[in-house]
């Protein structure tokens, strides 16, 4: 069995490294397109069905069934495709399912790129921010608990590729994900799931985590104290939740 990691914006797969370590089994770390890597495997579209196609198609890849791990917009990928696509996934784990929840409203950062010109502006000024004076994507993500190694990589693959990516996958996700991926959730999501909701994290909402596990049928996991980063913060009790899910999981 396969495990497969999916990282979210701005981040590079590196983000699961120290949860890899300490999985016994195979285990891969997909790339985002337009994340540091190859400009030839961007999808023609940039919008969210066009990258949950292609996280469809990647896992259609591995021998399967796999268990499908995404956090942030690799979680909401994760979600879309167990929910839609007709892939071969034992189980998923996504750790801001309250993003599917109707009440949901987007963080200033989002909001702003969703807004053009400022959207633009923004990130053109993050790009720029490394050799000089301004905020970078590590200002803006340490307090959520972004390593500060982490924070260097991701300035340093940041370009204008990766700028257009944000900006097309925030712009096709308004005003949350229920107004289209969630109000069409119409057959029952097979594959059991887990939602991690890591409290620590400033903009928690475990009581919508809740309700959203509730609609998908998945369990809900409260990772106590633990951040939006909570795979950097504490690799080993990570780890071990994940490996309490799937042994959990029927034969």
């Amino acid at each position: 069995m396969t495990v497969v990691f999916v990282h979210g914006v701005p981040e590079t797969p590196t983000i699961w490294n120290g949860v890899r370590e300490r999985i016994d089994q195979p285990t891969v770390a997909l790339r985002l397109p337009g994340f540091g890597g190859p400009r030839a495997s961007h999808p023609r579209d940039r919008d969210k069905e066009a990258y949950a196609a292609w996280l469809a198609d990647e896992l259609r890849a591995v021998d399967g069934p796999v268990d499908v791990v995404g956090h942030d917009w690799g979680g909401h990928l994760a979600m879309r495709v167990v929910s839609a696509y007709d892939v071969p996934v034992r189980s998923w784990v996504s750790d801001v399912a309250h993003g599917w929840h109707p009440d949901y409203q987007w963080h200033e950062a989002a909001t702003y790129w969703q807004r053009s010109p400022e959207g633009e502006e923004s990130l053109a000024g993050l790009r720029e921010s490394p050799s000089g004076s301004g905020r970078t994507f590590g200002d803006l993500l340490q307090p959520r608990g972004l390593s500060p190694e982490l924070a260097r990589e991701i300035d340093d693959v940041h370009d204008e590729e990766m700028s257009a990516a944000i900006l097309a996958l925030y712009r096709s996700a308004w005003p949350n994900f229920h107004a289209d991926w969630g109000k069409n959730v119409d057959r029952p999501v097979v594959a059991p799931g887990l939602i991690l909701a890591p409290t620590g994290d400033p903009m928690a909402q475990p009581a919508r985590d809740r309700e959203v596990a509730a609609r998908f049928g998945a369990r809900l996991v409260e990772l106590d104290g633990l951040t939006h980063y909570w795979m950097l913060q504490d690799p080993e009790r990570a780890a071990d939740v994940l490996r309490r899910f799937w042994a959990a999981l029927p034969a």
